[in-house]
């Protein structure tokens, strides 16, 4: 059992990291071999990390890129035959084509045969290939590699151009060829999706150990570790075993949560109306039960059942008594994990739930091993009482609230115009009041209230929830709100906005002629006054028309992190200005739900599926073209449509983002100027 635990507790944690590490999964080396007097051979082999695959130079049209190579024309040298790859390309389903495609795994080797024609040969070019895993795809990338070598069998230096920089993680825009900006940016975003996820379960799982159903267990576990062993060494080990047990729990909770839903099925949550409702009403059912309305149990059969396996001593006990502690608690641990899960599952990756219930058991499990490992600190512990009932209230308040973030995602795809930025405002200030005055004891929702007094903690933490309900007050006019802006509908859904007053104020009548009878205008709206196309075409004749480059932003309704750009990003003066003066902004959301013309539905050749919405369009256009389905992303583009720099993800520097969009008009000013 020993063995089982601890092989399964690797398993998982290998999974997590891996996917956790991941910022460039693919290195390529160049070599020469089998180097005569007449003939050499090019070798360009591509290193994979675990979990992803590159593609065969042979694979059927309606999939992805194939890898290939282009050598650049040089003397020296002939090229003979093919490029080959070693070992054969395996064949097998990919979930993000839903077709058979054949691939490669960990390391392939691509050989080209050389016939060589003088004493000294350089011999350069560039591969195009992209690297996918079970869940997404990066960008189609390209890198160049260059080799020399001499017919008498020394070589000289090899170079695969670009990745020394894409291995160092450098995110510097414009560049030279080869330049892997995109790709990097595009995982990093995913990354740090990850990340956050562990964070707000590590969170999660601290203020569960608050909880009334876990809190007062602490010292009566600890004392079985330390008293019922035969030595503290022994009582520490079990101690360990026991929360390792524990982060195993519900790991394996996690990753069963993604079996369930499949991958496909996280990908699109975030937008779909029956995810959004179900997860809003389950929220609002874990709040209501926070509050005091009832209580969540498993059945006790169930309880008993695994409580009496924890009896049976040894590892199978202490696993079972973990066991046992996650189904007694499940009454105040169930509405956080519910909701730790429900916005893992809503952001669409694959190892979400898992990564959220690693951060939770974690922050679950810590406290129990440390009191085993220093008894003493079992003395300085607060004394159980009516303030855990306060706690959980509390959490139920901040449960209200949230829910109605996954109401708004609904209302915003589907453009019902219930949830608008200020009725989301008022909702919010309504319940961090009435969570203000339920600290200070002016509102009881229970018995277990009656007796509570306004301490000083108390005191202190009304003043904070006071403090941002008065913050969000001047939203209702129109106020930014950055701090929050990542959680409310988009600014151009306010019906009364000062602030947008103040922009049309500014606008030239040059704007206001640009403005009318654009397709979509009816349905989106740019903020911060900028002047948005909403359809690629139309945006990209009008920027052929002015002579500037187009500036493509792939965004979404539910996109948290695009809210956060254009909030904290985009809001910069010299940001804006480049934004207004210098580029065509092209905003494509890829999760709304408006029905397209009949005339303008078509089946995919990339997907296969048929596109029936507008969000589908533009989903269906940044993963064919770009290989990516994260948002937000941003390509600057030249009048035909070609990339002018690699394109960016989600970074909050905004010089970054300042440097890429000077590094895009310097690019098509040296492209369509000279």
């Amino acid at each position: 059992m020993k063995k089982i635990l601890v092989t399964l507790f690797l398993v998982v944690i290998g999974v997590v990291y891996a996917n956790a590490q991941i910022y460039d999964p693919i290195k390529w080396e160049t070599t020469v071999e089998d180097i005569s007097e007449n003939e050499a051979t090019v070798v360009i082999t591509a290193l994979l990390k675990p979990g992803w695959h590159i593609y065969s130079q042979f694979i059927e049209d309606g999939g992805p890129i194939p890898t290939s190579f282009t050598f650049k024309e040089g003397t020296g040298y002939l090229l003979s035959g093919t490029v080959k790859e070693s070992p054969e390309a395996v064949k097998a389903f990919d979930p993000n084509f839903d077709m058979q495609i054949a691939w490669h795994k960990s390391k392939v080797r691509f050989s080209q045969k050389v016939k060589l024609t003088e004493p000294n040969v350089e011999i350069a070019g560039t591969v195009e290939f992209m690297v996918c895993n079970d869940a997404n795809c990066l960008p189609p990338d390209e890198v160049s590699f260059e080799v020399s070598f001499a017919s008498n069998g020394s070589a000289g230096s090899t170079d695969m151009e670009g990745n020394e920089e894409k291995f160092k993680e450098e995110e510097t825009f414009g560049g030279e060829s080869g330049s892997t900006d995109g790709p990097i940016a595009a995982s990093q975003s995913g990354n740090e999706t990850l990340w956050g996820i562990f964070i707000a379960g590590l969170m999660g799982g601290f203020a569960a150990f608050l909880m009334p159903c876990i809190y007062p267990m602490v010292p009566l576990t600890v004392s079985f570790f330390t008293k019922q062993s035969k030595s503290r060494t022994k009582g520490i080990v079990n101690a360990i075993i026991y929360g390792i047990s524990i982060i195993v729990i519900y790991v394996v909770l996690g990753i069963f949560i993604t079996m369930v839903f499949g991958a496909s099925a996280l990908n699109e949550a975030a937008s779909s109306a029956l995810f959004n409702l179900v997860f809003f009403f389950i929220i609002i059912v874990f709040a209501v039960s926070f509050l005091g309305a009832f209580e969540i149990t498993l059945p006790s059969s169930l309880v008993n059942k695994v409580d009496s396996k924890s009896n049976r001593g040894g590892l199978i006990g202490i696993f079972f008594m973990a066991f046992t502690l996650a189904l007694v608690s499940f009454s105040c641990t169930g509405p956080i994990i519910g909701y730790l899960l429900v916005d893992a599952v809503s952001k669409g990756s694959l190892m979400g739930p898992a990564f959220g219930m690693l951060g939770f058991s974690v922050a679950l499990a810590i406290p129990f091993v440390l009191f085993a490992l220093f008894p003493s600190f079992l003395r300085e512990m607060p004394k159980s009482g009516g303030w855990l009932n306060t706690v959980k209230v509390s959490l139920g308040f901040l449960e209200l609230a949230l829910a109605f973030k996954f109401l708004s995602n609904v209302d915003l795809a589907y453009h019902w115009g219930i949830l608008d930025r200020d009725i989301f405002l008022a909702i919010w200030i309504s319940i961090f009041s009435l969570f203000g005055f339920y600290l200070l004891g002016k509102l009881r929702l229970s018995e277990a209230d009656k007796e509570n007094i306004t301490s000083l903690p108390r005191l202190f933490f009304a003043l904070v929830v006071f403090s941002f309900t008065i913050y969000m007050i001047p939203g209702i006019w129109g106020a930014p709100l950055k701090g929050i802006s990542a959680w409310l509908p988009p600014q151009t859904t306010q019906d009364f906005d000062l602030n947008q007053i103040t922009y049309e104020s500014l606008a030239t009548s040059e704007i206001d002629s640009q403005s009318s009878g654009k397709k979509y205008a009816d349905l989106f709206h740019a903020p911060h006054g900028l002047n948005a196309f909403y359809d690629y075409q139309e945006g990209l004749d009008y920027a052929r028309k002015v002579g500037k480059p187009a500036l493509i932003d792939f965004t979404g309704w539910s996109c948290v992190n695009c809210r956060k750009m254009e909030a904290s990003v985009w809001t910069d003066p010299s940001v804006l200005n480049q934004l207004k003066s210098d580029y065509v902004l092209i905003s494509l959301y890829v999760d709304d739900k408006t029905e397209l013309e009949e005339s303008e539905k078509y089946v995919s050749s990339f997907s296969g599926k048929r596109i029936t919405r507008i969000g589908q369009k533009w989903s269906d256009m940044q993963a064919s073209v770009y290989g990516t389905n994260s948002q937000p992303y941003y390509v600057i583009v030249g009048d035909n449509g070609k990339t002018l720099v690699p394109p960016t993800a989600f970074d909050l520097s905004i010089q970054k983002y300042g440097r890429f969009l000077q590094s895009g008009t310097e690019a098509y000013k040296k492209k369509y100027n000279e």
